[in-house]
């Protein structure tokens, strides 16, 4: 039976509404109080299965030690094949009909780790990070609050994935505390800018595109060499600050207002994972130049949402709810683009998707078209509002794949807003 297979069944009790079914086995990197080093390791239900436990009591053939180390970058680099045998070898060994690991109880009492008592880390070391702008209602909503309400897209916008290179060293895993940044101010009334606290920091629903192969530098990419290097995907929130960036986005683009915090989730779903639900994107007109056209569906059928909690809160509340099958421009195009010009790309390179919006009011992916640019101000339980995040504030985001009795989940990326350091 294909990984893939809905039939399939763990030893494991997997809830229906569970992120981590047997079809899905998403990578990360855990460690425990009695066992502190990182090690890479797969969700299953509420549990870790720590695949160097595994590898030692050789259930996995694989190079040694390629799993008893803080990032997957290192699996990544054997390849799709490997990629595929062992995701492979991995859902037989947690078949419910399978004895060798549900018939050991030494090595499942090791291997399995209960996520209660897991740390989750950074699971990839990111070599580079590249933020795109591929949803058309989020590039209409901007260009219509600032730019031209009758022409809101510029004139590129259709014909090229718009995308700024960021900076991996601020990439974080969910639950790192974020400070509000500091930088230049402008605001329209003053003559001159000033120095200090953001004071309309955004979040930017995003997922992020983990490379797993590389490409050499003077090379293109053809569609399906693209798609072959994509390993997984993530949940990403790219914190912005609106304000930083209003002022120093001419000429060049973001810089300081998005380099100071990037949010992943500690969970990399694979690609194979998430083939079941592919679908075509929107219809792309005018058509793509011939090095960016698609002969296959490359979106995915993902539901996506926002939720916030306030200090005085109790409960995050959520505040959006969309679906990356709305993005424009795909993952695959994206990486074509950005190897086009002979653009080296590394085994994990981070790619982020871009604000991810729907064409309806509730399924905006930030607050600053959720808000409208602050002058329709987001109405929470117990009758605070926002328009901007304030410190003390915690965003929560969650996105799965719907199967037929199963989900496929990335679990969460949570931050806490902090003030401004000393």
């Amino acid at each position: 039976m294909h990984p893939n297979d809905p039939r399939l069944r763990s030893f494991i009790e997997v809830k229906a509404d569970c992120d981590f079914p047997i079809q899905n086995l998403p990578y990360g990197v855990v460690s425990t109080a009695n066992s502190p080093s990182p090690r890479v390791g797969v969700a299953i239900g509420e549990f870790v299965l720590d695949l160097a436990a595994l590898q030692t009591a050789k259930l996995l053939d694989l190079p040694a030690d390629v799993f008893a180390q803080g990032s997957i970058n290192a699996f990544m680099a054997l390849g799709p094949n490997v990629w595929r045998s062992t995701r492979a070898r991995i859902s037989a060994l947690l078949r419910h009909d399978n004895p060798e690991l549900r018939d050991d109880a030494a090595l499942r009492k090791q291997a399995l780790i209960p996520m209660a008592e897991a740390k989750l880390h950074l699971p990839l070391r990111v070599e580079g990070f590249t933020d795109f702008y591929s949803s058309k209602e989020h590039a209409t909503n901007v260009g219509t609050m600032f730019r031209d309400k009758t022409n809101p897209l510029l004139p590129n916008w259709l014909h090229i994935p718009i995308g700024y290179n960021g900076r991996a060293s601020t990439v974080v895993v969910s639950g790192t505390k974020i400070h509000r940044p500091r930088g230049q101010l402008k605001p329209p009334s003053a003559e001159l800018p000033s120095f200090g606290p953001c004071k309309r920091l955004d979040f930017e629903l995003e997922i992020g595109v983990v490379v797993g192969q590389p490409s050499a530098m003077g090379t293109m990419l053809t569609e399906q060499q693209a798609e072959e290097m994509i390993f997984g995907f993530t949940l990403l929130n790219d914190w912005s600050a609106r304000d930083i960036q209003q002022w120093e986005y001419v000429p060049l683009g973001p810089f300081q207002a998005k380099a100071f915090a990037t949010s992943i989730s500690p969970w990399i779903v694979t690609r194979e994972a998430l083939e079941p639900f592919r679908i075509a994107g929107p219809a792309q007109d005018p058509a793509p130049l011939p090095y960016l056209q698609q002969k296959g569906a490359n979106n995915y059928d993902m539901a996506l949402e926002v939720a916030l909690r306030t200090p005085a809160m109790n409960a995050p509340a959520r505040i959006s709810a969309t679906n990356f099958k709305y993005m424009y421009w795909s993952s695959v195009q994206q990486l074509v683009h950005h190897a086009s010009s002979g653009c080296a790309m590394s085994v994990g390179d981070l790619l982020g998707s871009g604000t991810v919006s729907g064409p309806t009011k509730d399924q905006l992916g930030s607050l600053l078209e959720l808000s409208w640019n602050d002058t329709e101000p987001v109405q929470l339980p117990g009758g605070e509002t926002r328009s901007f995040l304030e410190d003390g504030d915690s965003l929560v985001m969650r996105g799965w794949c719907q199967g037929d009795g199963y989900r496929v989940g990335f679990g969460e990326v949570e931050g806490t807003v902090l003030a401004a350091s000393e």
